[in-house]
């Protein structure tokens, strides 16, 4: 498959995103790279923030959704003793700075105990979150009062190292749409000194590493063919989707290229729920969702998103 096949069908590429640049900033730098206007990214990052931006290009950008939904893993560091406006380095302070020194590792330990699991979070007020169309930072920037929206998150992973004077390192595994910062400056307004975010690296979006992106300028330089070559690039067919694998024989394989529906026995996947369908050559073909019929253990697969024609 050549080049622009591949590019038309569609691939994701691991960008490891410098500090300073928004995460619009690395698509419109890749859109001009590559010459493809057609690439989205799945999850913002601020710009202080490093790591795993995970780009849609092409027939990839469909799927987007699926990516940005995935759980999220970060390495950063919070520091103790002082309270800002957006919650990390980059907002300006509020109040006078704090006494932080008899914070203990424990006292940290026992205040994030909230803050794993499930709980509900507000975004901070300088965030892109929306309402009634317009952004929570373009009402902040103009001294207006926003919203308390809290929304449901799930921290599934919550580890702090011992206090390096007022910076705390930590790691954290969450849900989609969770706020680090947020978790910075409440737990901060807990031990009763004031927090924020000082430093934030993306390590994983799902089962993609970090491990495996390339720096954005090492990426800008790069010629067509080495982009779609080395790890940091993978084919929308090769994407390891967390869905139900189902393997395919040659005839089901050509009506699910065409569109059409197959009967399927033995799935695990249930009424409603996404599959990814494997061709002969284990190339995922589509994705599917699944549709009981009657009561036996048949079940019909219709292809919403096909990937191969």
């Amino acid at each position: 498959m050549n080049v622009s096949e591949i590019l038309r069908r569609g691939v994701l590429f691991l960008i490891d995103k410098p500090p300073g640049l928004t995460s619009h900033d690395v698509v419109e730098r890749a859109r001009r790279a590559t010459g493809m206007a057609r690439i989205g990214h799945s999850g913002t990052l601020d710009p202080l923030a490093t790591g795993l931006l995970l780009l849609c290009a092409g027939g990839a950008a469909r799927l987007q959704g699926f990516f940005t939904g995935m759980d999220k893993s970060y390495e950063g560091a919070i520091r103790l003793g002082q309270a800002t406006t957006t919650y990390d380095r980059d907002g300006d302070p509020t109040g006078s700075k704090r006494a932080c020194e008899s914070v203990s590792f424990e006292d940290i330990e026992e205040a994030a105990g909230s803050f794993r699991g499930e709980f509900l979070q507000s975004p901070p007020p300088y965030s892109a979150k929306k309402v009634a169309g317009r952004k929570f930072y373009e009402m902040a920037r103009k001294g207006e009062s926003v919203p308390v929206l809290p929304k449901k998150v799930r921290v599934s992973e919550l580890r702090f190292e011992k206090p390096e004077g007022e910076r705390v390192p930590f790691s954290v595994r969450c849900s989609s749409g969770t706020y680090v910062r947020s978790i910075a400056n409440d737990l901060g307004e807990k031990l009763g000194c004031g927090a924020h975010l000082d430093a934030l690296r993306r390590t994983s979006i799902g089962a993609f590493r970090v491990d495996d992106a390339v720096l954005l300028e090492r990426f800008e330089s790069m010629s067509a063919e080495e982009r779609l070559q080395a790890s940091h690039a993978v084919p929308l067919s090769r994407v390891p989707f967390p869905f139900e694998r189902v393997r395919l024989a040659s005839l089901e394989a050509w009506k699910i290229r065409k569109g059409q529906a197959i009967p399927a026995r033995g799935i695990g996947a249930r009424e409603g729920e996404w599959v990814a369908l494997l061709g002969p050559s284990e190339e995922i073909l589509a994705l599917g969702k699944v549709t009981p019929i009657g009561h036996g253990s048949v079940a019909l697969i219709k292809p919403k998103i096909v990937l191969a024609n």
